[in-house]
Formats: C-alpha cells, structure tokens, sequence
C-alpha cells in the first residue's frame, strides 16, 4: 500500500464568530485537498491489491463474496469521512488560515490536480511502468525537475513517512489474521517480520514517490514548484504535511486489518 501527500474537533475559542470561521475555514481545506476523489482512487488501488491477496491466499475463495467483502472493506464514504475527521484533529490548534491562502490558490489546486491524475492515471500498470522507467532515467542524467522533486520528497520527509505509514499496515494486517485465528504469532514476531522488511519498503517508497512526483509535476510551471516546496517549508505546512499522513494513515491501518480479518475468515471457513 502506497501512501502519498498529495492531502472540527480543535480547541476552538469561545467566541462563537470564531469557532464559525474555523470551521469554514476547515470546510475549505478539506475541500481544496479533494479527500472524497483521492479516496476513491485508494479504493481501486485496494480493490486490485485485495483480488492480489486473494489470488495468493485464498485460491478456492468464491470471487463474488469476495468482491463483496472486498467493498465493503473500501466504502469511499465511511473513509473520506474517517480522513477528514483524522485530518482536522490534527491539525487542531494549527493556524488554518495560510493552508486555506495557499491550497484554494490557482497554484494549490492546479498542484491537487496534478497529483489526483497521476494517482489515477497509475492505475494502468503500463503508465506505471512508463513513469518508473522515465523516473530512472532523470535520477541518471540528474535533470533538474529530478532534483527540484528530490528536495521536495526530502524536506517533507516523505519517504520516512511512507515507509512508517506501509509498516504500520502490513502490522496491522497481520493482527488481522492472528485475530481471524488464520496464523499463531505474537507481537513480538509480528514487529520482527515487519521490520524485517524496512529495506525493501523504503527502496520501493523512494522509487514510487519520485516517478509519481515526476510524472504529476511535469506540466507544473517551475515557480509553482518553487512556491510548493516553500510552503511545505513554513511551520503550517508541515503540519498539514504531518497530518496529511496521519489521517491516510489512519485509514490505511484500519483497511488493513479488516483486510486481515476477511482473510482470516475466508481461510477459516475454507478448512471447515
């Protein structure tokens, strides 16, 4: 599972004037960051990754049920709105007036735009491989959007948070078997194992990160960049950058474990 910047419980004071324009402000986040479209291209993402489990799990699970497990796993509503929630907890006590100035500006939604059809767009196992190979060859020739990219990923430390973000998951899915009765293992073997596979985790989030970036900033105007990567620079955008993760990460964790448990349940009834 990949995971992607790309993304009104706060300690509000007790003028009600005040409370009223966070909240609108909150609202205009939410809605400059298009959580429900990126939603609902994590949810084919899983879609395709759940019928890759089922292929290597359950070989004589009926393709129908789980389909319809599958669905239910990914319902787009219940996770926009569990995100969003996760979202504006985090960023509670966050001045929310310079990420609603940057993200509802031409350049923040040209920039969500972008990273929303490159998302989709590597939904086609052809353009994904197109975008890796394209990838490759600038991080050989060192070309220029390869190295504005590459300050990107590091100053928000996206590959740390995406690496962090896939071990949590692939955790979580392990309790979700253990808890399914499909495997006996303790939590210590479980952190062992998925720590086991930090390195290859990492390889393949700083591969990803950069041909995605690449591929979704391509049409960007170079200043845009420049303006991006600044943002993400001040202390508000790293709060949003931070609570961008937290709240997909939120989500991906919880998918994974109902994933877990599914499965379970699948190769359980199977034995019977």
């Amino acid at each position: 599972m990949r995971l992607v910047v790309s993304l009104i419980t706060g300690l509000f004071l007790s003028c009600g004037a005040v409370q009223a324009g966070e909240a609108e402000d909150m609202d205009a986040l939410l809605e400059a960051l298009r959580i429900n479209d990126a939603v609902e291209i994590m949810r084919a993402e899983g879609l395709v990754y759940g019928n890759e489990i089922a292929a290597d799990m359950l070989p004589e699970t009926s393709e129908d049920a789980w389909a319809a497990q599958l669905s239910r796993i990914y319902d787009t509503d219940r996770l926009a709105g569990q995100v969003s929630t996760r979202l504006a907890e985090a960023l509670a006590g966050t001045d929310l007036a310079p990420l609603v100035a940057f993200m509802t500006s031409e350049t923040g939604r040209e920039i969500v735009a972008l990273e929303i059809s490159a998302r989709e767009a590597f939904l086609d196992p052809a353009t994904e491989d197109a975008a890796f190979a394209s990838y490759e060859a600038a991080k050989e020739e060192q070309t220029i959007l390869y190295r504005k990219v590459q300050v990107l990923i590091e100053d928000s430390a996206l590959v740390d948070f995406n690496v962090m973000g896939a071990l949590n998951a692939n955790l979580m899915f392990y309790r979700g078997l253990e808890d399914g009765g499909a495997i006996e293992m303790g939590e210590s073997e479980m952190l062992k194992d998925v720590w086991a596979q930090e390195d290859a985790v990492r390889a393949e989030s700083e591969s990803w990160l950069g041909a995605f970036l690449m591929m979704a900033y391509r049409p960007l105007d170079p200043d845009a960049l420049e303006a991006y990567t600044a943002f993400y620079r001040t202390p508000e955008g790293q709060a949003l950058n931070a609570a961008i993760f937290e709240a997909y990460d939120g989500m991906y964790e919880q998918v994974s474990y109902l994933l877990g448990r599914a499965v379970a349940r699948q190769m359980t009834s199977e034995e019977l």
